[in-house]
C-alpha cells in the first residue's frame, strides 16, 4: 500500500479510502490511485484486512445435499453477491437430519464463519428457539419455523397448485405426482402436495391415491417409478415431478416406454435448473424465484453482518411462478 500511495503522490490512508471504497476522496485523486493500483499490480489482501476486523471473511451454506442441482446453483447465485462484498461462501452437506443442521447452526462452528445459510429440513423448530448466538444466521427452506432468526422461503404450495393446474386446464385428469412422503411435517413434498391437492380441489377433479408415488429425488428415481405406474397398468395422462431431477428421469422412462411428450403424458417439474430448457422436449416446470431467493437471503445477512439496527426476525416467502416450456400441451 505504501508503494501505491508514493506512486500516486498521496497518503496510505487515502488509498485505503480507495480501496474500501468510502466517498472522501476527490475523483482526480481516486482515478490517480486507481492508476497506481493497476500499474503495480497491487493485490488488497483481504485474509489480512478481516483479520483486523476479527472476521474470516467466509460465510457457509449448509445444505441437505449437494448432489440436487437446485443447491448448486443457489450457492452459485450466493456466490456472486457475497465475492461483491469481499465475502466466500463455502458451503456444507447437512444429510437432511436433525443432527446435521444442529452441527452447523452450533456456536463451535459459527466460529468458522462471519455468517451462516442454514437449509432447514429435519430440525425441531423447539429447538432451534433454544439457540442462542451472535452470529448472523438465515435460515432458507419450505416451512415457517418460530427460529428467532430470519428465515426466507420459496412458495411451495403455490408453485405446485401453478403445476397441477396447468396441466388439468389442458385436459389432464390422471396426474402423477412423484417425489417424497407427502404425509407427515410440513416439509417441502407435504407442501408440494398440498398444493397439488388444492388445484384438484379447485378444479373439482377428485384424486387417485395410487398416482402419488413416494420416491427420492433422483434421476432413477423417477425414471423406476413411471416404469412401475406402467407396468403395473394405472393410467395416467400427467405427471407432476416434485423436482426437475425426477422429472427428467420420468421423461426417459416414458420415451422408452414409447409414449409420446406432450401428446400421450404432460410432464412438469420443480425448481427450474439450469438444464430445463435444453431438454428435448424442454423441461416445463416451477421457478422457486432464484434470483429474488438470492437477493433476499443475502440482504437479510449483510444487514446483520454490517450491525445495522435491532429489529424483530423476518419471514420472506418468495412468489414462485410456472414456466410452460414443451412438455405441456397448450390451454384451449
Amino acid at each position: 500500500m505504501a508503494d501505491v500511495a508514493r506512486s500516486a503522490g498521496v497518503s496510505t490512508m487515502t488509498v485505503s479510502n480507495v480501496i474500501n471504497g468510502r466517498p472522501r476522496v476527490g475523483a482526480a485523486t481516486r482515478e490517480r490511485v486507481l492508476a497506481a493500483i493497476n500499474e503495480l499490480g497491487y493485490q488488497v489482501n483481504l485474509a489480512a484486512r478481516h483479520l483486523r476486523a476479527g472476521r474470516t471473511g467466509v460465510v457457509g451454506l449448509a445444505v441437505p445435499e449437494l448432489e440436487r442441482p437446485y443447491f448448486g446453483q443457489l450457492a452459485g447465485r450466493l456466490a456472486d453477491r457475497f465475492e461483491a462484498q469481499g465475502l466466500r461462501i463455502v458451503m456444507e452437506r447437512t444429510g437432511a437430519s436433525r443432527e446435521g443442521e444442529m452441527d452447523a447452526v452450533a456456536f463451535s462452528r459459527l466460529r468458522m464463519y462471519d455468517g451462516l445459510i442454514l437449509s432447514v429440513v429435519d430440525i425441531d423448530p423447539a429447538e432451534l428457539g433454544q439457540i442462542r448466538t451472535d452470529a448472523p444466521v438465515v435460515m432458507i427452506g419450505e416451512r415457517a419455523l418460530p427460529s428467532g432468526f430470519d428465515h426466507v422461503m420459496m412458495d411451495n404450495v403455490d408453485g405446485a397448485r401453478q403445476a397441477t393446474a396447468q396441466l388439468l386446464a389442458t385436459g389432464a385428469r390422471r396426474i402423477a405426482m412423484l417425489g417424497g412422503d407427502p404425509a407427515g411435517s410440513a416439509n417441502m413434498p407435504a407442501l408440494r402436495a398440498e398444493g397439488y391437492a388444492l388445484a384438484h380441489a379447485q378444479a373439482g377433479v377428485p384424486m387417485d391415491p395410487d398416482l402419488a408415488v413416494r420416491c427420492r429425488f433422483r434421476l432413477q428415481d423417477g425414471y423406476d417409478e413411471v416404469r412401475r405406474l406402467l407396468e403395473r397398468g394405472i393410467d395416467f395422462d400427467a405427471v407432476f415431478a416434485l423436482t426437475d431431477l425426477v422429472a427428467i428421469g420420468a421423461l426417459r422412462a416414458l420415451a422408452d416406454a414409447g409414449l409420446r411428450v406432450p401428446e400421450d403424458v404432460q410432464v412438469v417439474g420443480f425448481d427450474d435448473i439450469d438444464e430445463a430448457p435444453y431438454l428435448v422436449p424442454s423441461l416445463s416446470t416451477v421457478n422457486p424465484g432464484h434470483e429474488e431467493m438470492a437477493d433476499a437471503i443475502t440482504a437479510l445477512l449483510l444487514a446483520q453482518l454490517n450491525g445495522g439496527p435491532t429489529r424483530d426476525p423476518q419471514e420472506l416467502i418468495v412468489p414462485a411462478h410456472l414456466i410452460r416450456r414443451g412438455t405441456t400441451k397448450s390451454v384451449d
